[in-house]
């Protein structure tokens, strides 16, 4: 038996509030009874606010992979070219399911330390003169790796080379933690999850759709029944589901949406920024390194610390884990044993951080990682050189 809460600091599932914990806790509705209508319409009319769009937004009974299929399915036809971008273990994961519904996915290499580059994309589509892509997939924020992709770079890549591909974005680990904008971005479809910045369990995920992407569903050849739009949007008109929805996890994304709108969404980034901040500053101070290498496509919700030659990142967080009963996030396929994340993201305070930091600093030390002591401090010397912005902000 351990005292105290267990520290989960991995980057998703991230921390549910008590707040989001009671409203779940209740009584299971009548899904087709007329008052789940109301639940259903602030649900979907909501997460429009969250994805900014003045579209469609449909919500599913499962986990962000699952949203990633349903883009694909509704959209595309078996053999379509889809060109993908791999900034980490999670773009190969969606490459791999493309190939599974038999699509033809090209991927552009990358070397698992950036986000996206445009320009790269903007090349393949310009060599792509018979408009044999039809899609173009990108992780906003890649988890395994710490990187952020420019998502609006990536649709003007796309204009520039005068390509009628529809874009696609996964968003399921940055949605409601990093600024986006799926309208003004010119997104066709973005993919995202629960478990991650809107602060819920794991077991929602979401289709936020462009009216082009609507329309290409319509003659889309691929097989889809549980995914398919088209049976979502007549029951959706009036806050219902074709099927069984997930009720409270329902319950507990209307009070999700209510206190992100209370602290604010520009606050909710500017927060995310500042403890992102404060955490590089403490791998820097530590003599680490982090695994993303460009400065300007780091993580806001993550950061992927890349251990010492010889130091094993696995057996560093099994001891955090035994001492300290804190979770830190693993190195994932390539990346494995050789990386450990912080998560830093979703309902999170300074004080948490800093907890945080603590015990990665102690993990080292405790481990026999080399390492230079000071991280926490120069954490906390940030978070006090930004403390009256961020709180004017609030």
């Amino acid at each position: 038996m351990t005292a105290g809460r267990h520290f989960l600091q991995i980057p998703g599932p991230s921390n549910v509030p008590d707040r989001i914990l009671r409203a779940m806790d209740m009584p299971t509705m009548d899904h087709r009874g007329p008052a789940f209508s109301e639940v259903g319409r602030k649900a979907l009319e909501g997460m429009k606010t969250i994805f900014k769009t003045e579209g469609r937004v449909v919500i599913y009974p499962s986990s962000g992979t699952g949203a990633w299929e349903a883009a694909l399915v509704n959209t595309l036809s078996p053999g379509d070219t889809v060109l993908m971008y791999e900034t980490g273990h999670f773009a190969t994961l969606w490459k791999k399911l493309a190939e599974k519904l038999g699509l033809n996915p090209v991927f552009i290499e990358g070397d698992w330390r950036s986000g996206a580059d445009a320009d790269a994309i903007e090349a393949r589509l310009r060599a792509d003169t018979g408009h044999a892509i039809k899609a173009v997939c990108v992780v906003h924020n890649e988890t395994s790796t710490g990187s952020v992709t420019d998502i609006a770079a990536t649709r003007r890549a796309i204009d520039a080379a005068g390509h009628p591909a529809l874009l696609m974005v996964d968003t399921i680990s940055s949605l409601a933690s990093v600024e986006y904008r799926h309208d003004d971005w010119g997104v066709d479809v973005t993919v995202s999850g629960s478990q991650k910045g809107l602060m819920l369990p794991p077991g929602l995920s979401f289709n936020a759709i462009s009216a082009k992407a609507m329309k290409a569903s319509e003659t889309a050849g691929l097989i889809r029944s549980y995914w398919s739009w088209a049976d979502m949007t007549g029951p959706n008109d009036t806050g219902y589901f074709p099927y069984t929805p997930a009720t409270n996890l329902i319950y507990g994304l209307n009070a999700a949406l209510d206190m992100l709108h209370e602290e604010g969404l520009d606050n909710v980034f500017a927060r995310h920024r500042r403890h992102a901040a404060a955490a590089r500053a403490a791998v820097e101070a530590w003599g680490l390194e982090i695994l993303c290498n460009a400065p300007a496509d780091r993580s806001p919700v993550l950061t992927a610390v890349m251990m010492p030659e010889g130091h094993s990142a696995d057996a560093f967080r099994a001891i955090t884990l035994r001492h300290y009963d804190m979770s830190l996030g693993n190195g994932l396929s390539k990346l494995a044993d050789r990386v450990f994340r912080i998560g830093h993201l979703g309902d999170f305070n300074d004080l948490m951080l800093v907890g945080t930091l603590a015990g990665v600093e102690m993990g080292l030390r405790d481990a026999g990682v080399p390492y230079r002591a000071g991280g926490v401090q120069a954490a906390m010397d940030v978070l006090g050189q930004t403390l009256d912005t961020h709180r004017d902000a609030a």
